[in-house]
């Protein structure tokens, strides 16, 4: 690290204020007025050592609809020094002992909020369901086949359910979701199993803003049933996936009792063994491995799929 990165950086890390919100920032994503409301300072001010901290590279930015959220970098230089100042903080001083416990009320408020927003959205959600989500993890664990995960993306987050399960193991994991009301969930949810270092984003899965080539592992989780375009999703998948990179799936098979929900009036893709054959093979990727589970009121199928190396005009 340059000599003038690194007393950039310490410059400034260096007043009371920066110091709490960096500590702040680094236990979870947050918005200018969460940051506000917690330290008790006016919002120019702490936008303005807010601003000094992300010009030195020791927070970064990122905007979701009318809302710019806050959080520790994961890499670089500006993570280092930020993690470096971090560990040397005192756990009892006054001060950031309140930080937390403002901290915790308004993550307890933001996750009760999220969880109306999500019950208002997606009233009939319960009506689809796995029988046995432990049998499910268990077979996703299964076709990671003593890999390890590397970096992960998760379309269709959702809760954030597979960013639980195997963000902890990923070198980096971001979950996205086209659903602000899921995305509050979702953090909620991995700040709850002490999960903050992973990233979700609002995020649109037809077209990915990341590059090409970006992830060792995807993960797609109970998504392909609700979408217009599911083969489109899964090109998407195999386009930001690395050549022999894994994509884990699990889906409802919707035609096996199509027809009870076109009675309820309900709008599901169909969804069977030949056409995911056609997606998949559209998409460059080679089903590895694949087993069924009950559901309700579909059965349940948990894929393992490959992208194939040297095949990267396939998704092009």
């Amino acid at each position: 690290m340059p000599v003038d990165t690194l007393l950039e950086g310490l410059k400034a890390a260096a007043e009371p204020t920066r110091l709490r919100l960096l500590a702040l920032c680094a236990a979870s994503e947050l918005t200018v007025s969460e940051l506000t409301a917690i330290v008790g300072q006016s919002q120019p001010r702490v936008s303005r050592h807010l601003k000094v901290l992300c010009r030195a590279g020791l927070l970064m930015r990122y905007r979701e609809q009318n809302w710019v959220y806050h959080r520790l970098p994961q890499r670089g230089g500006g993570a280092e020094i930020a993690r470096g100042v971090l560990a040397l903080l005192p756990g009892d001083d006054p001060r950031l002992v309140l930080d937390r416990r403002r901290l915790e009320e308004l993550l307890d408020g933001r996750a009760a909020q999220a969880r109306a927003l999500v019950a208002a959205h997606r009233p009939g959600e319960e009506t689809t369901q796995v029988h046995d989500e432990a049998s499910v993890d268990a077979l996703i664990l299964r076709g990671l086949d003593g890999e390890g995960v590397g970096e992960l993306l998760d379309i269709g987050t959702g809760s954030g359910r597979m960013l639980r399960l195997l963000g902890e193991a990923a070198e980096r994991a971001v979950g996205i979701d086209i659903s602000r009301a899921m995305l509050m969930l979702a953090r909620s949810n991995l700040h709850a199993a002490g999960l903050d270092h992973l990233m979700v984003r609002q995020g649109n899965m037809y077209q990915l803003r990341f590059e090409d080539c970006s992830f060792d592992t995807v993960t797609i989780d109970q998504v392909l049933f609700q979408a217009d375009e599911p083969g489109d999703v899964l090109g998407e998948a195999a386009r930001v996936m690395r050549p022999g990179g894994r994509l884990l799936l699990v889906e409802f098979l919707t035609r096996r009792n199509l027809g009870l929900w076109e009675r309820q009036g309900e709008d599901v893709t169909i969804i069977d063994e030949d056409r995911l054959a056609r997606w998949y093979a559209a998409a460059g990727l080679d089903l590895a491995e694949s087993r069924q589970l009950p559901g309700e009121p579909y059965p349940v199928i948990v894929h393992v799929a490959r992208r194939v190396r040297g095949n990267e005009e396939a998704v092009a």
